[in-house]
């Protein structure tokens, strides 16, 4: 769903698809995939399945009059979940069921660490389970789904990957919030968390999730078969220094938003929420992709769901200017010195960790960044637009400090 710059949400019937490109003639294997989807779910439900939603984090801008009764609002909030079938027993799966293991119950003010608090430990600890289990679920495409914001309901449709991705008004203020989400027909009702940014608001931190803030050290076409199919969640290590780094800038401003925007599957959100609390690192909204087929071809474009999700972020929020960190082993810079370039009032500044010749190597094949990071590198994103690189998270906050970005200057930098 695409918003005017005022932030006023168009109907719900015009949302965005989380997991879908229109196309007038959808590709065979997205055909395919609907009708073994349907078949599964007339399966599951003469057993006596039943739906339910596995709510994602979401955001949504505040309303300028926050807190009146009956107060619809000129907020609105972006909810994002998805519809599954699931046993009947507590609307919940157990392990080794085709549901997912890992969907629970998100905090709806989840504390991000600042300098000099202690690390965090997370609302629960990582598992020793393997990531395949995130991906037994069962979608329900169509599902018809009730999102109840400060009392007001709203109806909305599953897209065809059984996903909810829908924008509603809100009188909600600003800070961390929780909406009701539940299907129409029967299924439990479970609380989906929303990020509210204020309208004072000027900073935010978005981030990329694989070799940016988790080590990754694979092919990037064996990433998701190891770190999400394979790899018990709690092996996987943070990248040295983000989590300090991204201390730093949540300390820039109260309310700072922070949202990690990745080509991962959103099957291995809740997972990547635990990590995120684990290691220290700010809680926020994931902005994800849904495998397999879509309406168009095989595969989506990785590039375009973030420069897309960039400039819905400008759209839905033009009063922040982002911090953009990745890495250099994909499309990083490139994808964000292409929006630095159309989008400069809504860039702060760009920081790329840089892999060494080994990660590089089984990033992309080659011992140096490919030709597509160098050249996003190597054009800037404008003169008003620091654009730093280091290997860790402690150097590039040296670097954003030199730059200007983080307080501080050369005479006060880290040893």
């Amino acid at each position: 769903m695409a918003l005017s710059t005022g932030g006023a949400p168009r109907p719900l019937e015009d949302s965005e698809s989380m997991s879908e490109t229109t196309s007038s003639r959808p590709h065979w294997a997205s055909r395919w995939e609907n009708r073994f989807d349907a078949a599964l779910a007339s399966v599951l439900r003469r057993r006596g399945w039943e739906p339910r939603i596995e709510p994602y984090t979401g955001y949504g801008l505040a309303a300028t009059d926050p807190g009146d009764a009956g107060y619809l609002g000129d907020g609105w909030v972006r909810v994002l979940g998805r519809v599954v079938l699931a046993p009947r027993q507590a609307g919940a799966a157990k392990h080794g069921s085709l549901g997912d293991p890992t969907a629970l119950p998100e905090s709806s003010a989840p504390t991000p660490r600042r300098l000099g608090r202690p690390r965090a430990e997370g609302p629960e600890p990582l598992r020793a389970v393997r990531g395949w289990r995130s991906f037994l679920t069962a979608q329900l495409p169509g599902a018809h789904v009730i999102v109840t914001v400060d009392g007001h309901e709203h109806r909305t449709v599953a897209d065809r990957g059984g996903y909810v991705d829908v924008v509603v008004s809100s009188g909600l203020g600003e800070g961390w919030h929780e909406v009701s989400v539940r299907p129409a027909e029967d299924g439990p009702t479970v609380s989906a968390p929303v990020r509210v940014v204020g309208r004072q608001v000027r900073t935010g931190l978005v981030s990329d999730v694989d070799d940016t803030v988790m080590v990754t050290s694979l092919p990037r076409p064996l990433t998701a078969i190891w770190n999400l199919l394979v790899l018990h969640e709690d092996a996987r290590r943070p990248v040295r220094g983000m989590a300090d780094l991204y201390a730093e800038i949540d300390s820039l401003e109260d309310q700072l938003p922070v949202v990690y925007l990745s080509t991962n599957t959103w099957n291995g959100a809740a997972a990547l929420r635990r990590f995120f609390a684990f290691h220290g690192l700010p809680a926020g909204p994931m902005l994800l992709t849904d495998w397999g087929p879509t309406n168009t071809g095989w595969f989506r474009s990785g590039r375009e769901h973030k420069f897309h999700s960039l400039e819905r972020l400008a759209r839905e929020l033009p009063h922040v200017r982002w911090i953009l960190v990745g890495d250099d082993g994909q499309h990083d810079p490139l994808v964000y010195n292409r929006f630095a370039q159309m989008y400069p009032d809504h860039v702060r500044a760009i920081a790329i960790r840089q892999l060494s010749p080994g990660e590089q190597v089984l990033a992309h094949g080659a011992p140096t960044p490919t030709v597509q990071a160098r050249a996003g590198m190597s054009a800037g994103a404008g003169p008003a637009i620091p654009v730093v690189s280091a290997p860790d998270g402690a150097r590039l906050r040296r670097s954003l400090r030199a730059a200007g970005v983080l307080p501080g200057g050369p005479a006060t930098m880290d040893a």
